[in-house]
């Protein structure tokens, strides 16, 4: 039978296959998924897919269409059930598969859902998914084969390699968890009655529908429910998750949040005891505080892309210990396997808080304190959106300003950073601002906004900032 199938443009992101359902993304698209991604495998000399997913209502349906693609070109496939992202990681990595696909929405709205694909243990991503669509396009996959299917439960096997890594001792700290109906809390449940200490599940029930807040923990107001039970309970800490479970989010026992490059510094310090002069990657949103904490730590700080498959695939290469990115994806290659695990993090930063004589918001207040935007997000067309970042970059050039352009403009001058870059996912420029005084960020505001209006475009809104971090 000949197999061809066109996917809706706008569903193949740079990270990912990730679309509205039934609208951009359907269970016709899961089956060529499978169809595809599996001849794929197989030209690579492959056969075993691992599939995974997550909590969301369209997910078993999709799941079942990918699964049946798979097998009809003939790949060996596991099940491995629902559960987070980082499990199917988990099993990719520990039944040496050949190929590995989530089904999963990850942060986005209940209505959205999505596939992350792995090959041969390394992300599969850009120019690799730009492919997948092609071949699909064309109908260049394999012959029509019997593959075959079974089902494995790994999420015992999984929850004892997260504990294996506590070092907390028996310190009994009380922790809020927010699993925000996430698929985390399949998990949750089994982890937490095996750690010392007293923990509460807010949210615990697995729910597609998301009615507690939208599963995001970079957006302080999803976090509002998980500050109030940390308050209430005087608790040692809050930990979050997004919609499957590879993004974490951090409060602490005064109820201020952690956010994303904070997080990092608490987890460098720690790790480069026992890597020093390992290096340290953070994604180019990060706070300066973060590269300057990190070599203070003795650490070897870079400043890389924004995109959890290209932290991974730079991870590697400079055999990096640790990595982290301003969304909440944290990366351990120390003792773990170099993907971002939400869960994983949370028993690491358990550990250190356990053996900390201070508590948490002790750490935070010691940084040094700056003055940010939040990340500002503005609609700008797909096709221009580059064009606008090097024309920006040629300015700035011409100016002989201090610039990285590792990922769009971050441009740095007494007053702090300022940093322009066009989403590699959505049709939207993204911009941030960090000063070492308001006037400071008002003057970096200002920088921002002129280079913006010489390339055409509108002032940013500004409002909704962070008083400080």
């Amino acid at each position: 039978m000949s197999f061809r199938h066109t996917f809706e443009a706008t569903s193949l992101r740079e990270y990912d296959i990730r679309g509205i359902v039934g609208k951009t993304l359907t269970v016709e698209d899961a089956y060529a998924i499978g169809r595809t991604f599996a001849s794929i495998v197989i030209g690579n000399g492959g056969k075993t897919v691992v599939i995974g997913y997550d909590g969301r209502l369209s997910s078993p349906s999709l799941e079942e269409a990918l699964v049946n693609g798979a097998v009809a070109s003939g790949a060996d496939v596991t099940r491995i059930g629902r559960g987070p992202t980082p499990m199917l990681y988990f099993a990719s990595v520990t039944l040496k598969a050949d190929g590995a696909i989530m089904v999963t929405g990850s942060h986005n709205p209940a209505n959205y859902n999505g596939f992350k694909m792995m090959l041969a243990g390394k992300p599969f991503f850009g120019e690799q998914i730009k492919h997948l669509g092609h071949l699909s396009h064309t109908g260049e996959v394999v012959p029509e084969a019997k593959g075959t299917v079974k089902t494995i439960d790994i999420k015992e096997q999984y929850i004892t390699r997260l504990l294996k890594d506590y070092d907390g001792g028996d310190r009994k700290l009380k922790v809020v968890w927010d699993n925000g109906n996430s698929v985390a809390g399949d998990i949750l449940k089994d982890l937490l009655v095996r750690l010392p200490g007293e923990h509460i599940i807010l949210n615990g029930e697995v729910d597609g529908n998301f009615p507690a807040h939208h599963p995001d923990p970079t957006v302080a107001s999803n976090l509002t429910q998980l500050i109030d039970a940390v308050k209430k309970d005087k608790a040692d800490l809050g930990i979050a998750f997004d919609g499957d479970a590879d993004r974490i989010g951090l409060v602490d026992d005064k109820g201020e949040i952690l956010w994303g490059d904070q997080i990092l510094v608490l987890l460098a310090r720690d790790v480069l005891k026992q890597h020093p002069g390992g290096t340290i990657i953070a994604d180019v949103k990060a706070s300066q505080v973060l590269f300057d904490e990190v070599k203070k730590a003795g650490g070897e700080p870079l400043m890389w892309r924004t995109g959890h498959s290209l932290i991974k695939s730079k991870m590697a290469e400079t055999k990096s210990p640790l990595a982290g990115e301003m969304s909440g994806h944290i990366f351990f290659a120390d003792k773990w396997y170099g993907f971002d695990d939400a869960i994983y993090a949370s028993i690491r930063v358990l550990g250190i808080v356990a053996r900390m004589k201070e508590p948490l918001s002790a750490f935070r207040e010691a940084l040094p304190q700056t003055i940010s935007t939040p990340e500002i997000r503005f609609d700008c067309d797909d096709h221009r959106k580059f064009k606008v970042i090097e024309e920006v970059a040629e300015r700035l050039r011409k100016d002989s300003a201090d610039v990285s352009e590792i990922d769009g403009v971050r441009v740095n001058t007494p007053d702090g950073w300022w940093l322009l870059r066009a989403s590699n996912t959505q049709a939207v420029l993204v911009a941030r601002c960090e000063g070492k005084s308001a006037q400071g960020l008002e003057n970096l505001k200002n920088a921002l906004t002129i280079q913006l209006e010489k390339s055409g475009l509108e002032k940013p809104d500004f409002s909704g900032e962070n008083a400080g971090h």
